[in-house]
């Protein structure tokens, strides 16, 4: 099935893969529609993402999603050119929900499936906000469930993992840490409040993999379990003592440990391979203390920095739509309809 039109395409996007149900509405590289339901408040009480809960909530979410998404754009279902979904990494359960919506309507409407990697799709998404991706792009993606570095020499078809967390990503990392100081989840948010009114020089917290020799086996990978192991340990042995955990400082400091090891590779990693754009994506980008670093660090590299709006950076349906019309643009052939979920989904893999 191939897609025969003169205007720019009409894609609409599916994403599932965690918390978000989110639909995206795009023209080309116009956005139309954003529409995301979010489960976080189901998962508040467990301090994390319950995997059953997040799929039925998808399941209970997809239609009216679709519907106020069509409404928002203006347009209806048979108007669409083709129909693009996350198909891996993610939940298992919770991408089946969005996969098979998205057959449905491949079937119902005759229309080309794409089945697209959630990590390219945090990439591509920039283009709605600054244009078209520079050639190659570093992208970097911080969230509760990915910390990757990826080299971006084209969207539609080369994307290249450098690296990634080899035990807990950024976000969770942040959300254990604020369990631990009682913080309410999510913890991104709340530590971030925190540290404002601390000290991040107060508590010489581990970088991870931050060795001469850690960095000749993991480069570009992270590590953020032993810092959290570490900030564990330091706030139970104030407790035993009876004294105070000064909560501001502890989280400045924690906050410190993990965008000071990430903005250092991210800068690595741009100056290793020559690249001088590095997209900011996921979740954790709207951390305060990382963007400052960020800005700090790439401005004296002389990288450029592109980061979207915090709506687009998180979980949503229009980075999916948008890579979606970008293959299309590209002339890229659509996905099989027995494109399976894929939750281990490699990252260099850009279609299912």
């Amino acid at each position: 099935m191939s897609i025969t039109t003169t205007r720019e395409p009409l894609v609409l996007g599916i994403e599932s893969s965690c918390d978000e149900t989110g639909i995206g509405i795009v023209r080309g590289t116009t956005l139309l529609a954003n529409e995301v339901a979010s489960s976080m408040d189901l998962h508040v009480r467990f301090g994390g993402v319950v995997p059953e809960i997040a799929s039925r909530a998808h399941l209970e979410a997809m239609l009216p999603s679709l519907r106020r998404a069509c409404d928002t754009a203006g347009v209806k279902l048979t108007d669409v050119d083709a129909i693009a979904v996350t198909v891996g990494p993610g939940l298992a359960g919770a991408l089946m929900v969005g996969v098979a919506a998205a057959k449905a309507l491949s079937v119902a409407l005759d229309k080309p499936l794409y089945g697209v990697n959630h990590l390219a799709a945090h990439v591509a998404v920039d283009i709605l906000d600054h244009g078209p991706l520079p050639e190659p792009t570093m992208g970097l993606l911080v969230s509760g469930g990915h910390t990757n570095l990826l080299y971006v020499p084209d969207i539609a078809t080369d994307v290249r993992s450098l690296g990634n967390t080899i035990d807990d990503a950024c976000g969770e990392a942040f959300d254990k840490v604020a369990r631990v100081l009682g913080l309410p989840y999510p913890g991104g948010p709340n530590i971030d409040r925190a540290a404002q009114g601390g000290d991040p020089k107060a508590i010489a917290f581990p970088r991870g993999l931050s060795t001469k020799k850690d960095l000749e086996k993991h480069r570009y990978d992270f590590s953020f379990s032993g810092l959290k192991t570490s900030v564990t340990r330091w706030v139970a042995t104030r407790e035993a003592a009876g004294e105070p955990v000064p909560v501001a400082d502890v989280a400045a400091s924690f906050q410190e440990a993990v965008v000071d090891i990430i903005t250092k590779k991210a800068v690595m990693a741009c100056r290793d391979y020559e690249c001088n754009n590095l997209m900011v994506g996921g979740g954790v980008s709207a951390n305060s203390r990382l963007r400052a670093l960020l800005e700090e660090r790439c401005g004296k590299a002389g990288i450029a920095i592109r980061v979207p709006k915090l709506s687009l950076c998180t979980d949503n349906g229009a980075m999916v739509a948008t890579l979606g019309a970008h293959l299309v643009a590209k002339g890229i052939e659509p996905s099989a309809l027995d494109v399976p979920a894929d939750s281990s989904m490699p990252i260099g893999q850009v279609m299912g």
